[in-house]
């Protein structure tokens, strides 16, 4: 699974992250992507199984860019447990999207197989997705 090497704070406040995010609204790499159309979270599990499903179908052929990374910890505590006992353990990470931005982007396939592709992947994010080819 995706995780970052090193972090700042281990646990982090519940606020929104005051990082520095470059804006990833245009496909860069490849020819076409897919690209979120609402704001939320995507976990590392989430991400392997998209790339999985990308990976899985294109056979070795093309490639694949990954735009996001999950650098943002999410705590939780365990069931049943009495209030007032402090922060939960670390659990996973996440990648915060915004609408607009693009997930993944493929290239060198033919049309038929990129849409197929990212059409698999965009069943395993739990956001809605588009597919959007380069201009």
């Amino acid at each position: 699974m995706f995780a970052p090497k090193k972090i700042k704070w281990r646990k982090p406040h519940k606020l929104v992250p005051n990082k520095k995010r470059p804006k990833i609204d245009r496909l860069v790499f490849g020819e076409f992507g897919l690209m979120v159309i609402e704001n939320g979270h995507l976990s590392d599990r989430q991400i392997e199984a998209a790339r999985r499903a990308i990976v899985g179908y294109m056979k070795r052929r093309g490639k694949l860019w990954i735009r996001v990374f999950p650098d943002w910890p999410i705590t939780k505590r365990p069931g049943e447990v009495k209030l007032g006992g402090g922060k939960g353990n670390l659990d996973h990470y996440v990648a915060l999207v915004k609408k607009g931005a693009i997930v993944f982007e493929v290239g060198g396939v033919t049309e038929e197989v990129a849409l197929e592709a990212l059409k698999r992947a965009s069943y395993k994010l739990p956001l809605q997705t588009k597919i959007v080819k380069a201009k």
